[in-house]
């Protein structure tokens, strides 16, 4: 990259977005942010200004980005910190040292996630609670350890962004992802459990659930790791979204003022078409959710199901 280019960059990255000066200097934890969205948003969010501790098995890659963003200039720190988050004990040690360097955290960010190929007819036991403690028991551990971290503080301003899916809203015809899917439907049950738990409490701390469709990651070679080609395809049957999208999707939700509450489901859509795809008399593209390589339907707004509701109201 040319000089200018990283001076604008730079100049790009000490800019606080609309409605995010108020959480300049305060701490988010962001989980799986070794890679793919976790790391856009945790890339993001230092931009913005904030301390990010970002987590996950391995931390190499994480150190790189922390780098990254100190040499580009950026107003925030990414801290890296080693968890594995289908331990409990990790998790808990983890917060316990937020607590005790950084005071505790301000906003947490539930992204990690993982598939196993295991279908409902003939999968393997540990596969399924592979992914049901990642993405079901660290989730509502996190939660509670952040919840409880806030409390403490009398942070009443805080917020808990689950990143779900859109695999959480509907069942796809595709058999490797439907426990997935299943523990998806459970992220999007929390969340709004959630958010009448906090309502009951009479806290303003805040709970919403981003459910992308397919994003352009690794996650497809991890879940066909014995099949590349077949990886490769769930990418290319649609026109994907980009991490940086989920992100941005983040700082729209954190830049929201405090007394509006955007729950259950901020969806997040890619707006083209693939061309080879052709609408069909329902209104959906034929071959809806139905290539090969799709792991979810394919749907084409940008953003909605957007729900909106002052944080004190009363059901």
């Amino acid at each position: 990259m040319s000089s200018s280019g990283s001076e604008v960059d730079r100049w790009l990255g000490t800019m606080a977005r609309a409605g995010m000066e108020r959480w300049r200097d305060r701490l988010a934890l962001v989980t799986g942010a070794s890679g793919g969205i976790g790391a856009a948003v945790a890339r993001t969010l230092v931009q913005q200004g904030l301390k990010v501790v970002g987590c996950a098995r391995t931390v190499s890659n994480i150190e790189e980005l922390a780098a990254e963003c100190k040499s580009a200039g950026y107003p925030g720190t990414l801290i890296p910190h080693r968890c594995d988050l289908s331990s409990e004990e990790d998790i808990l040690s983890m917060f316990s040292a937020v607590r005790s360097q950084h005071s505790g955290v301000d906003i947490c960010i539930n992204n990690a996630g993982l598939a196993r190929p295991d279908t409902l007819l003939s999968g393997s036991t540990s596969g399924w609670k592979d992914m049901f403690n990642v993405n079901v028991l660290a989730l509502s551990i996190c939660t509670r350890e952040a919840y409880q971290s806030m409390k403490e503080r009398k942070v009443d301003d805080g917020h808990i962004i689950n990143i779900n899916s859109m695999s959480g809203h509907q069942v796809s015809p595709h058999s490797v992802i439907h426990f997935y899917s299943a523990t998806k439907y459970a992220v999007t049950a929390l969340t709004e459990g959630l958010r009448q738990e906090l309502r009951e409490a009479q806290t303003h701390i805040r709970a919403t659930c981003i459910s992308p469709e397919v994003v352009e990651t690794q996650f497809a070679f991890k879940l066909h790791d014995k099949d590349p080609e077949k990886a490769a395809a769930t990418y290319e049957c649609i026109k994907c979204l980009k991490p940086e999208d989920v992100a941005e999707a983040v700082v729209y939700v954190l830049s929201t003022p405090p007394h509006v509450q955007v729950s259950l489901a901020l969806t997040v859509h890619p707006l083209e078409e693939p061309s080879h795809l052709q609408r069909g008399t329902a209104g959906r593209p034929s071959g809806w959710g139905e290539h090969p390589g799709c792991l979810k339907p394919c749907a084409f707004q940008q953003i909605g199901d957007i729900q909106m509701r002052p944080t004190e109201q009363v059901i």
